[in-house]
């Protein structure tokens, strides 16, 4: 081992002794005498940073009693700041000093000494130095302040960066050329300069490196800071950074899904492409392609579901990002899961069909395919050996993920000559996944009622408001909360495919968004059949200005 390499103790003194005679440079015989030194003085910092990254920091300290006097005193020099390597090679020394699991007070005092010389060092690399000597000192060099201390934080990512990427790829060399407490050192420092696009790269390389050891060894400040830098849009990294991010600091991936959550709910979008958009450069639906990270985010979002009695806004979040998980899914090229893998303890029958995408079936084959769902799905809930509340929820989660082909049911219920009982049963049980007193049944009932009236009045050319009361009375005065989303689901798809239907459309949803609290509801309904027109385009374009006129009335009122 290294540790039996020893800097001689009269060099240390020697230079302490120059470190209190220089001060900080602001004569110039100080000035004239710092610059005659510097050579020797950075080969000795030199020598000691070879010999300290080889020691435990308690060790180091024992051994060398007076560094800490002379780094800090020395970091506080411009002179010997702005000379070649010196910087650097502080801070590395530093790091070597700094104890990645301090036991005693001392330990933790002395942690915060280096934590606030090592903020010192880089916090005038924020584009502006307070020191009127620094100053100075950088404009007789010929440089504004913003290019000197660019060019410092770049010449010392560099070698941090070339350092640790060579390191990992000795991933297989347990004598690694860098501990694991001094790159625990390396990513505290970044603290203050984590929004500086110079240390980008650095950042980029502490998050992809690893180095073999059994536990984490990035700080979680510096994990958090990162992702909080990420979510605010203050920093930009690779695609394979923030994966690994996540991976590695599951707190930074939670942060993310809620912070996504309640950016989409506290703001009013209008069209499902704009939800797609926030939540695809939010990261998350690719990143989930780690079935660990897709887990994860899948439990949030059960979560958020339960605190939020399932309100429209979440379910229309979780069934857009479920799209573009398997959208990213879909482009993965290396690495890729099979779809059971994050599906693992689902029906597998049931799953492949609900993966299956409506665009990739014709049209005319979408009510067989619905009835082939609805019957696994009725005779899996059915089934004697689901008796638990949690199993019935997570088949009904894996159900609303798939939330497009419920909306395909309610629409085909309408426009399509189908078979309405298994359509009608599949919307049932989503409105009422349990059955404790026959509810599901008691729905199912009354949807027949309201669907076989609405039939009646589907082929009307003239409708008024009054027509649609009787058949729809329920939605007003039910006290199941169940009948009343599944027969606004029906009532609005009746409004928007039927030619009597339209007349009224806009009186009719007038009056439910006064009467009652549905306004959120319809209009999640509404983004979601403009959002498959506008990708399917086979309804006329009286359909398409209605829903543009309706979605216009209602986000300016919810």
């Amino acid at each position: 081992m290294a540790q039996g390499t020893t800097v001689p103790k009269l060099n240390f003194e020697y230079w302490l002794d120059k470190a209190v005679e220089w001060g900080q440079a602001t004569t110039l015989e100080s000035q004239k005498d710092v610059c005659l030194h510097l050579p020797q003085l950075q080969e000795f910092l030199h020598q000691i940073y070879e010999t300290l990254k080889h020691m435990d920091s308690i060790v180091a300290i024992q051994q060398f009693p007076l560094i800490g006097q002379l780094l800090g005193r020395l970091c506080w020099n411009p002179f010997v700041m702005g000379y070649d390597e010196s910087q650097k090679t502080l801070m590395w020394c530093l790091c070597c000093l700094y104890s990645s699991e301090p036991q005693n007070p001392v330990e933790l005092k002395a942690n915060s000494w280096i934590r606030s010389l090592l903020c010192h060092l880089l916090s005038s690399s924020k584009w502006e130095s307070n020191e009127a000597e620094t100053s100075t000192f950088i404009s007789t060099l010929g440089y504004t302040s913003a290019d000197y201390y660019c060019h410092l934080v770049k010449n010392m990512v560099f070698p941090l960066v070339t350092e640790l990427r060579g390191n990992q790829f000795n991933g297989l060399n347990i004598q690694g050329r860098v501990s694991a407490s001094r790159v625990n050192a390396v990513s505290l420092f970044c603290l203050p300069l984590i929004t500086l696009p110079d240390l980008t790269p650095l950042l980029e390389t502490l998050l992809l490196y690893h180095g073999g050891a059994s536990k984490e060894i990035l700080s979680s400040e510096f994990l958090e800071a990162v992702n909080e830098a990420f979510l605010k849009k203050k920093i930009s990294l690779p695609e394979s950074a923030v994966f690994s991010l996540w991976l590695r600091h599951l707190p930074s991936l939670e942060k993310a899904t809620l912070y996504l959550l309640d950016q989409l709910v506290t703001i009013q979008f209008t069209s499902l492409e704009e939800v797609a958009c926030i939540i695809k450069d939010s990261l998350l639906p690719q990143a989930a392609s780690h079935p660990a990270i897709f887990r994860i985010v899948n439990e949030i979002f059960k979560n958020a579901l339960l605190e939020t009695d399932g309100t429209p806004e979440v379910m229309t979040i979780i069934q857009v990002f479920t799209q573009l998980f398997l959208q990213a899914h879909q482009n993965e090229n290396k690495h890729k899961f099979p779809l059971k893998a994050y599906f693992p303890y689902h029906h597998q029958p049931l799953l492949t069909a609900l993966l299956r995408r409506p665009f990739e079936l014709p049209t005319t084959h979408w009510s067989q395919h619905l009835k082939h769902i609805s019957d696994m799905l009725k005779a899996l809930v059915e089934d004697t050996n689901i008796s638990s509340l949690a199993d019935l929820f997570e088949i009904w989660f894996l159900v609303a993920c798939f939330g497009e082909w419920l909306d395909i049911a309610a629409e085909q219920l309408l426009k399509a000559a189908v078979e309405p009982d298994a359509l009608l049963w599949l919307l049932a049980f989503y409105y009422c996944p349990q059955n404790e007193n026959q509810q599901r049944t008691q729905t199912m009932v009354e949807a027949q009622a309201v669907y076989n009236h609405l039939m009646m009045l589907f082929s009307c050319t003239v409708l008024s408001v009054k027509d649609l009361e009787a058949a729809v009375h329920s939605i007003m005065d039910t006290e199941q909360c169940c009948n009343q989303h599944l027969i606004t689901h029906l009532l609005t798809n009746f409004l928007l495919f039927s030619s009597g239907g339209r007349m009224i459309a806009q009186e009719f949803i007038y009056h439910i968004t006064e009467t009652t609290d549905r306004s959120k509801e319809v209009c999640s309904l509404l983004i979601r059949s403009a959002y498959r027109i506008n990708h399917n385009g086979e309804e006329n374009q009286r359909t398409v200005k209605l829903l543009n006129e309706l979605l216009q009335k209602l986000t300016s009122k919810v």
